[in-house]
């Protein structure tokens, strides 16, 4: 595994974290669901560059879908 995978993967988890516990205080599904893949899916992708793409579209979904 590359430095660059675990910064990110360690970036996008922790806020993943986040998205979590305030979709559970705020009862938001999408933020919820949003937080949990982004603190499991680093472990599934291995190029950077997906990592990061990836985990700014997931960042961004709650921005632009409420549900």
């Amino acid at each position: 595994m590359q430095t660059a995978n675990l910064f990110w993967g360690l970036i996008f988890s922790s806020v993943g974290i986040g998205y979590f516990i305030y979709g559970r205080r705020q009862s938001s599904l999408i933020a919820r669901y949003c937080g949990i893949a982004l603190f499991l899916y680093p472990y599934l992708v291995t190029n950077t560059f997906a990592l990061v793409a990836i985990g700014v579209v997931l960042m961004l979904t709650p921005r632009f879908i409420d549900l």
